[in-house]
């Protein structure tokens, strides 16, 4: 059995803000007319200063955790704002790199560069696999490797072309995951090397004004690291990198989007509107929701601000006047997201000596052994009795496994862990559920068991009144019993089919019954004289059943007293009375006066027969 379990530093969980490093792209236009020059001008390693856009004559300053101006290289980027994070994934934390700005300000350059200026994720990837070779801990290390893209909120898996719009999960540890992602093991840089760069050339890209290689898409570079012991008790921690390089916010009135790029575009401008909403409900305070399902980049980044990453974002600007406003945006918005802290902390997998704190007592040694085994053969021998033994009550056997089921569910509730007492107890609700419907069914049987001995009491008082209470229904068949097997058992003859002969059938009334027979046996008898048509001898041994007289007077009595005093809806429950006859027995009633006796009803019969027989006459 594993179980999760969530480990820090130091005994206790420790916040980490989110390091945000500023870079500054190189001036690319010529000085325009008014020779202004760049609007953003570095101070320090930490602040730099842009034009106020309401005075001219005044500037903005912002203090950052790195500034990188235009001559800083991607080696001393990646030193002062990566590296210092990638140890932590080895000890099965999780870290965030992602690159933010507008477009055209050198995202891209900053996390792919180019074959002479590597950019941040190859020099990660290749620092990780650099760690993982001088670690000599007693641990064993693999890394595996994701790469996908948001397209217009759909997420595509770059190292799968062929792929569908995969959908954003959440596991029970609130891990973001992606069912369905391809997940390809690495053992060097040479073969991420062989995987990524073809995946990267799937990615969507475009021309605008702007820029000749705009991305179109925020792409995402998934680096998992698990780290196993070797020795006891085999403990496994978990580390993710996200490398995230996002797709650069527009005014289509520059970069001149139609048609497709339009929507592109909107999409792009929309999930980086919803990353600023999340950066600032994070700022807010507790209590506040938090809009990560509002897109999916802030779904899938939801472990990176505000959540257990260690965090880094570099903001990519530049110096032109007419990327001013954009510029400004983006600094206000790395600005704010300074101020978020995450609560980074150890994914850990361990495993649990369950069979040690529930091992069977058969292993113990002396009385202590014996004395369970003695128990269980008591068990054994009871079961067997009380399965032995008839039940009281149709519903009994039921009511016993359910009783067994609710002490099971009790003794293991008992020695469950805490987490799980909940659904025992849900289980524990349901099964005396079961049981109370149980025993409302066993009072409702019950009590139409003595409503019919009642009835059988009162059939029977005027006939008889010997201590013996004979049943209302008899039946004079032999009982049942078992055919003895015939070894010798001839083989049947096969049918003959003969004409079909007419002869005189013996009437039914030669097969009498004592008193009167049912109307189910009078069927039978039927069937069966239509099956022997033709033979002679025919005998009949149908089933017959007795009712008694005064049964019979009792009912004649209360039919009798329904015709005269009953309503429309008491004559249509009367078998074969329907609504036009009821209706008909209601005239008859107010013309004829009462009925003196059931026979009466054949009258009625008779009028409606003539009835009908007039109006066919006059229809003619």
């Amino acid at each position: 059995m594993a179980q999760r379990v969530a480990v820090s530093d130091g005994g206790g969980r420790k916040t980490s803000r989110v390091r945000v490093a500023v870079r500054l792209r190189p001036y690319m236009d010529k000085q325009d007319e008014k020779g202004e020059g760049p609007c953003v001008r570095g101070l320090d390693s930490q602040n730099l200063e842009i034009i106020n856009w309401r005075n001219a004559t005044e500037t903005v300053k912002y203090h950052f955790d790195a500034f990188h101006g235009e001559q800083t290289t991607q080696q001393e980027v990646f030193l002062s704002s990566v590296k210092p994070i990638l140890s932590h994934i080895l000890n099965g934390q999780n870290a965030s790199v992602f690159a933010y700005g507008p477009t055209g300000a050198g995202k891209t350059h900053t996390m792919l560069g180019s074959p002479e200026q590597p950019g941040v994720i190859p020099r990660a990837v290749r620092e990780v696999f650099n760690l993982v070779k001088t670690k000599d801990d007693g641990w064993d290390y693999s890394v595996g490797m994701s790469y996908l893209e948001i397209y217009n909120e759909k997420v595509l898996d770059l190292l799968s072309p062929g792929s569908q719009d995969l959908p954003i999960r959440e596991d029970k540890d609130k891990n973001i995951l992606i069912p369905g992602l391809t997940e390809t093991p690495l053992s060097s840089f040479s073969d991420f090397d062989r995987h990524f760069i073809p995946a990267s050339l799937n990615r969507t890209t475009a021309s605008t004004k702007l820029n000749q290689r705009s991305s179109r898409s925020h792409a995402i570079l998934l680096i998992k690291v698990v780290r196993t012991q070797l020795a006891l008790p085999h403990r496994q921690q978990t580390g993710k990198l996200y490398l995230v390089d996002l797709a650069g916010s527009e005014d289509n009135r520059r970069t001149g989007n139609q048609g497709i790029r339009l929507k592109e575009s909107g999409a792009i401008n929309l999930s980086l509107f919803t990353l600023s909403k999340v950066v600032d409900s994070l700022n807010t305070g507790v209590g506040v929701r938090v809009p990560y399902r509002d897109s999916k980049l802030t779904r899938l980044l939801q472990d990176s601000l505000g959540g257990s990453a260690h965090s880094v974002m570099i903001t990519n600007i530049a110096p032109e006047y007419k990327y001013y406003f954009d510029t400004f945006s983006a600094l206000n918005f790395a600005a704010k997201s300074k101020l978020i802290v995450n609560k980074p902390f150890v994914r850990e997998t361990v495993t649990v000596p369950a069979l040690q704190v529930k091992r069977p007592r058969e292993d113990q040694t002396g009385e202590s052994a014996a004395e369970p085994q003695k128990k269980r053969q008591k068990d054994v021998k009871k079961t067997e009795q009380e399965a032995a033994s008839p039940p009281a009550h149709p519903h009994s056997p039921s009511e016993l496994s359910v009783m067994d089921r609710l002490l099971a569910l009790e003794k293991l509730m008992m020695s469950c862990q805490e987490k799980d007492r909940l659904n025992m107890l849900k289980h524990v609700a349901q099964s005396r559920k079961e049981i109370q419907e149980l025993k409302e069914k066993q009072r409702e049987f019950e009590s139409k068991a003595m409503l019919l001995n009642r009835l059988a009491s009162d059939g029977v008082m005027g006939e008889s009144s010997s201590a013996s209470k004979e049943p209302i229904f008899k039946n004079n068949n032999a009982p049942l019993q078992r055919k003895q097997p015939n070894i010798n058992k001839p083989k049947k003859q096969q049918a003959v089919v003969q004409p079909l002969q007419v002869s005189q059938l013996q009437p039914l009334q030669q097969i009498a019954v004592v008193k009167k027979q049912s109307v189910c046996v009078k069927k039978k008898e039927k069937k069966l004289s239509d099956q022997f048509e033709g033979k002679e001898n025919i005998k009949v041994n149908g089933w017959e059943s007795q009712l008694d007289t005064s049964v019979l007077e009792q009912s004649r009595q209360t039919i009798l007293r329904i015709l005269n005093t009953g309503s429309l809806k008491e004559l249509k429950e009367l078998q074969q009375i329907g609504d036009k006859k009821a209706k008909l027995i209601l005239g008859w009633r107010e013309i004829h006066g009462h009925f003196t006796k059931v026979e009466d009803l054949t009258k009625i019969e008779v009028k409606r027969e003539m009835i009908k027989k007039k109006s066919l006459l006059v229809s003619n």
